[in-house]
């Protein structure tokens, strides 16, 4: 069975660092593109994060470039999801999604909005606060 857990979440204060981790179980992630989603209160899940395990190919939403690193750690079937210089924007809960499996996911690719992608994890609270 396909199963993705995230971890690493916890509250960090504004200027803090932390690092999520996304572990697959049931298959191996490096032929699938891996991507973080946040969702806070009242708020839609975004995408800021992906990457295509095929190719390392990496894609940032605007509010995260230079603060957060998406990468891919092989020997532990992961993906790993950096984040430095947290503020208090950055509170969420955060998924990582699998795509890539459907083949309807490849219209978009990394583009693709989330129900394009194929399996979700259970989420990771954030809180950035002092």
């Amino acid at each position: 069975q396909m199963h993705l857990e995230e971890s690493g979440g916890g509250l960090v204060q504004p200027g803090g660092s932390l690092s999520l981790s996304c572990a697959a179980s049931g298959f191996t992630l490096n032929m699938y593109a891996v991507a973080w989603f946040r969702q806070a209160p009242g708020k839609e899940r975004e995408q800021v994060s992906c990457i295509k395990n095929v190719d390392h190919t990496t894609t940032y939403e605007d509010s995260v470039k230079g603060r957060f690193t998406i990468s891919s750690d092989n020997a532990k079937n992961s993906v790993i999801l950096q984040m430095n210089n947290l503020g208090p924007e950055d509170t969420a809960v955060y998924f990582c999604a699998l795509g890539g499996v459907r083949a309807s996911w490849y219209l978009a690719g990394c583009s693709a909005g989330p129900s394009a992608w194929d399996l979700w994890g259970q989420g990771t609270p954030v809180t950035v606060s002092s």
